[in-house]
């Protein structure tokens, strides 16, 4: 797989934490959508995350497209976007570990193993990744991104 990398930026971290743009969300075994998504789950995810999660965010109210999977063991954690029916996708990027090819025990879609290189180790800026997209359907600028090309 060729990546691009994005280097992470300084400006533009903030985001109105009143919106949610996610649309349906796959996470614990249940799915939601809509005005099932509120506050109080998205503060229940947010917070487990760096003890361990696996969870689909769609913005597609059908849960079918543009969506980011968010996986984590409590050490490692995989962002993955996928938008435009799979010909729009982008990776959390970790510059430590520029061309490595060795794996994390995480496995995107349950079977496919993520490499160390586009897995993060910094949990507290993944969770903040996951917060801003959340709410503003966007990938957060305060960490590494690779786009597949």
């Amino acid at each position: 797989m060729e990546l691009h990398r994005i280097p992470k930026q300084t400006d533009g971290l903030e985001c109105n934490t009143d919106t949610i743009q996610i649309q349906y969300l796959d996470y614990n075994g249940k799915t939601y959508c809509g005005k099932e998504i509120t506050q109080t789950l998205i503060a229940r995810l947010l917070q487990q995350i760096p003890s361990g999660v696996e969870a689909v965010l769609y913005l597609d109210p059908d849960g079918e497209d543009n969506w980011m999977e968010v996986l984590c063991d409590g050490t490692w954690l995989a962002l993955g976007f996928c938008g435009d029916f799979g010909q729009n996708n982008y990776y959390s990027y970790n510059p430590d570990f520029a061309g490595v090819k060795d794996k994390t025990p995480l496995k995107s879609g349950g079977q496919s193993p993520i490499e160390k290189e586009l897995a993060l180790t910094d949990l507290e800026a993944g969770v903040k990744a996951v917060e801003y997209f959340i709410h503003t359907g966007e990938l957060y600028p305060g960490i590494d991104w690779a786009k597949q090309l």
